[in-house]
Formats: C-alpha cells, structure tokens, sequence
C-alpha cells in the first residue's frame, strides 16, 4: 500500500506542475496506477469502518470523486483537480448522514468533516441552535481527543457580530463563524505509513460526534 501511495503523491505532484490534457493522456498508465491504489486505500478503510458507521451497500466506486474539474464557472481553467478525494459515508458521495472526507495531495494531504458551504437558513438555523444550547458543541470540540487530532475548529468567520446577536453572547466566536470544519493534517510520512488506513478510521471515530451534531440540526439520517 504505501509504495502505491508514493506512486499516487508523484504523479499528483507532476500534474500539479502539467496540468493540460496533452500531458495527462501521455501519463494516463500513471493515473490509472495512482487511482487504483487511492481506491484499495477507500477499500481497506471501508473495510475496517463498522465501528464509526454502517456503510450499507455502499462501495468504494459511489465514494471517489472524479479527478476533472468543473471549470465552467471557474476563472481557473485548468482541467484537473491536484488531489485524490472521497466522501466515506453511507451512500458515499451523495451521504445525507455522517459522511468523512479524505484528501490525497502531496504535502496537503487531511481528513475532515463538518459544514463546508451552508445555505443562508442552514447557517441560520445552526447558529439558533448554538446560541440556545451552546455547551453541546464545545463539549465536542473541546474533548481531548478532539483537540489532539483536529485543534481548533477551521473554516471562516464573520469579523462582527452576526445580526441578531449581541457582541458580548458568551457563544459569539461560533456564532460568528460561516463555516464549521474540523480538519486533521497529514504530511506525506503520514500516508506512507502502514497503518495509515487504521489511522484514518481512528480519526474518523473521534469526528463522529462533531458530524452528528450537525446532521442532527439537518434532521436527516444516519
């Protein structure tokens, strides 16, 4: 597994570098090669899974994400993504649940979860529910285990209060925030580890609670 992954973080490093569909196709055997090795990583991961999740029938093809970008709305057009990605949840990409995302890319490789791009009732709705109850997610987030593997939360924040909201609420820090991610760094030595899939479900365990508490504010499954 890790010698794949080396030949994977290479060609993602190059095609960083030569990103055009003349030097793809010239190197497609090296693509075929990288994903085939990302897909028996989601595979061992899948594997070993059932203590975070039930993943149902979901297999590792409806997990990956397509390499090609979509650049239609894009001034960027350049024609592939620089990583290797896959959404593990059940029902794989289209997860309404607890879902856990894995990031392939050389030097910026992570696994995260967590509320990336809400719509403005989602945002609104989370923010109601913080301001009511907020010790539920800084129970979360500042378990220790939590604190070890993701530190503290990413993504961005508004720079004043949001409407509605006195600049003095004890909850105003998450109030303020527009995005809610938790995201666990790994370094290249990181996924060329042996155990780099255990290390993944492991991580995964402990973003269990912090993916529940916003499917539970969805109401959806999982």
């Amino acid at each position: 597994m890790p010698a794949n992954l080396q030949t994977a973080l290479s060609f993602l490093e190059d095609l960083k570098f030569n990103n055009n569909r003349e030097w793809f196709t010239a190197n497609r055997k090296r693509y075929d090669e990288s994903r085939a090795a990302f897909e028996a990583l989601v595979a061992d991961v899948m594997g070993k899974f059932a203590p975070v999740e039930d993943l149902g029938k979901t297999a590792v093809k409806d997990c990956i994400f397509r390499i090609n970008r979509d650049v239609r709305f894009s001034k960027d057009k350049s024609p592939y993504k620089s990583n290797l990605g896959a959404l593990i949840g059940n029902g794989g990409r289209k997860s309404a649940g607890r879902s856990y995302y894995i990031n392939l890319e050389p030097g910026e490789s992570f696994i995260a979860g967590g509320v990336y791009d809400p719509q403005p009732e989602t945002l609104k709705h989370i923010r109601a529910a913080i301001a009511e109850k907020p010790t539920q997610l800084r129970k979360i987030i500042s378990n220790k285990d939590f604190v070890k593997f993701f530190g503290d939360l990413r993504g961005d924040s508004l720079k004043t209060s949001p409407k509605g909201y006195a600049s003095d609420h004890p909850a105003i820090d998450l109030l303020k925030r527009k995005q809610f991610l938790a995201l666990h760094l790994l370094n290249d030595d990181d996924v060329l580890k042996d155990d780099f899939a255990a290390h993944i479900v492991e991580v995964c365990k402990v973003l269990k609670p912090f993916e529940g508490y916003f499917v539970a504010l969805r109401g959806e499954g999982g």
